[in-house]
């Protein structure tokens, strides 16, 4: 009875120091993620403070350190004075028909691939993943050359043309985790109750592939509203500029106005950050989803 007494004393003792390891760890693992959290923030709190200064406080005060005054009049001023208004809307607008475009083609390049048994799927599916591995800027000049010929120089279909096709990959390799752990049974089922192809697609498969259709659009979205390289490139006129490239206003040969430039940058970021505050489970969801070969 005794050893039983010490055997169950001994095991209790296990189970406490196993059960206070396993609070100690939670602890310290809450303390990284919040260490984390305020590493990542830094950079968003830095430039709010930064928004909201002159160019004698920029220089003259900490980093950190609150303006003197408030200078919400920065945020005036590049809204109306800069042209800014125009760009908010000129990115609204091209992100959102770049990531329509490239969600439907993408989706439907997939469905062909994974669904149709045609000669060649493999072949184009290598193309669309070898094209993951081009550089963006090694296409600048071919891309300006041919833009150039069909007189698509200093217009917005230059931009969305160019999101589309560097966008489809990505968003084909995550579709296509999801489309393989589709049950056939389903589209069988549609076939045998006189569904056509298209009928299928748009009405079966689509609402089955809403979540990760989702992550794809999201992740469009984020590349498309904060691409600077092909707009710097190919649009010269203020008309089609994106905020990317508003921000260059405020630049001249003999002075900078920092404080309307960090207005823009804030004005620039707050769309796509409450985007994904509000949608980021949906891009964990599709991931998760799609990681899935069934």
């Amino acid at each position: 009875m005794m050893s039983g007494t010490a055997g169950q004393l001994k095991g209790g003792s296990v189970k406490t120091r196993s059960g206070a390891a396993g609070k100690i760890g939670y602890v310290v693992l809450y303390i990284i993620l919040i260490a984390v959290a305020v590493f990542q923030l830094f950079p968003l709190v830095w430039l709010l403070f930064f928004s909201l200064k002159n160019n004698q406080e920029v220089f003259n005060l900490p980093p950190l350190s609150l303006p003197t005054h408030p200078h919400w009049e920065n945020y005036k001023k590049v809204w109306s004075a800069g042209n800014i208004d125009v760009y908010f809307l000129n990115s609204v607008w091209i992100t959102i028909v770049a990531t329509v475009l490239t969600v439907v083609l993408g989706s439907l390049v997939t469905y062909a691939i994974t669904r149709m048994k045609w000669k060649g799927s493999n072949l184009v599916l290598g193309l669309f993943m070898v094209a993951m591995m081009i550089p963006v800027h090694s296409t600048l000049i071919p891309l300006f050359s041919m833009f150039n010929k069909i007189h698509l120089i200093d217009h917005p279909l230059s931009l969305i043309l160019s999101y589309v096709a560097f966008n489809m990959p990505i968003t084909i390799m995550i579709l296509l985790g999801f489309y393989y752990a589709l049950p056939k049974e389903v589209e069988e089922a549609a076939v045998l109750d006189g569904c056509s192809v298209n009928q299928m697609f748009f009405r079966i498969v689509l609402p089955m592939t809403s979540s990760v259709l989702a992550t794809t659009g999201i992740i469009n979205m984020i590349y498309n509203w904060n691409e600077f390289i092909f707009v710097n490139t190919f649009i010269s006129s203020d008309k089609f500029k994106t905020l990317t490239v508003g921000v260059q206003n405020f630049i001249g040969q003999y002075t900078t106005d920092w404080g309307a430039i960090g207005a823009t940058l804030m004005i620039s970021i707050l769309p796509i950050l409450i985007a994904f505050l509000f949608l980021s489970d949906r891009i964990v969801e599709g991931i998760a989803a799609g990681s899935v070969k069934g």
